[in-house]
């Protein structure tokens, strides 16, 4: 019996990369300088980036329970079994409206099997745990036996990152004022991760730019070993030539083979601000 894999656009792939994945993305909302759209993920955010570097601010919005059932229901009518992976419920309520719209649906095609999963993961990572659904889904998983493998290994996909502007984690609260200004005058750069609840979590501190791009890479020899990461991601709030400097540390320390690189999308960039370069890759613990 088939089933589909349902995600949404805290992945940050591309339209293209969802459809060779074989994925369905419900999007997020940006409201941005005085427009509301769908999150989204291409070039035109270096656009929005500019925007945000001059000093516009954006808000966002989760995906809720009535898009959600407008996505699922005409999957389930047709008699597909559906297993969502939803953005980190640390950071978005999309997890929990997917989990209302379950279950409303649930009673209404009783027959049909509709599971949700917390992913606990952002960006790319989550992006890398659907990337790996995929595969285990076409190497012949059934739908409960891909619920478990995502239930078991989610807490293996580390995510590090690190921001080029205190100032937005300011603005989110995810560090103080003081902080803020103390470290943009000192010209530290925070290194941080997301953590097993899904929250984003300041874990170290590095002089410089290039000192916390190479802090991140060095995570993956604490973290990695033992672990096939033949295919690690990057995402970068346009600071493309950072992303390369990071996969070409990548390639050359641990003979990592592809590294896929692509822009934080509208929502989670509109957070996390210009500059913000993070890595996601398999390890021990996150």
């Amino acid at each position: 019996m088939s089933y589909q894999i349902i995600t949404d656009s805290g992945c940050d792939f591309t339209k293209e990369k969802y459809e060779a994945l074989g994925l369905i993305a419900a999007p997020l909302t940006v409201n941005f300088r005085g427009e509301t759209y769908p999150d989204r993920n291409d070039d035109s955010l270096r656009d929005m980036y500019a925007d945000l570097r001059a000093g516009k601010v954006a808000t966002t919005s989760a995906v809720n329970p009535e898009q959600w059932k407008e996505i699922m229901e005409p999957l389930l009518e047709k008699g597909e079994d559906i297993l969502v992976l939803a953005f980190s419920s640390g950071l978005s309520t999309t997890y929990q409206s997917a989990s209302i719209a379950a279950q409303e649906l649930r009673e209404r095609y009783p027959e049909r099997t509709i599971s949700v999963v917390d992913s606990l993961c952002a960006s790319l990572g989550q992006g890398l745990l659907a990337y790996y659904a995929c595969k285990k889904r076409d190497e012949g998983l059934s739908l409960g036996e891909l619920e478990q493998w995502l239930l078991d290994n989610r807490l293996h996909l580390c995510h590090w990152f690190t921001v080029d502007d205190l100032m937005y984690l300011k603005r989110g609260g995810r560090v103080s004022a003081a902080t803020a200004i103390m470290g943009t005058m000192l010209n530290i750069k925070p290194v941080l991760h997301v953590d097993n609840e899904g929250h984003l979590i300041s874990v170290s501190k590095a002089r410089g730019r290039k000192a916390s791009i190479q802090a991140m890479a060095k995570k993956v020899a604490e973290l990695g070993a033992g672990f096939d990461n033949s295919v690690m991601f990057i995402s970068h709030g346009d600071c493309r030539e950072d992303a390369e400097y990071l996969a070409g540390l990548l390639k050359e320390q641990y003979g990592v083979k592809e590294v896929y690189i692509n822009y934080v999308g509208a929502v989670i960039g509109s957070h996390s601000g210009p500059g913000t370069l993070a890595l996601f890759f398999l390890g021990e613990h996150r």
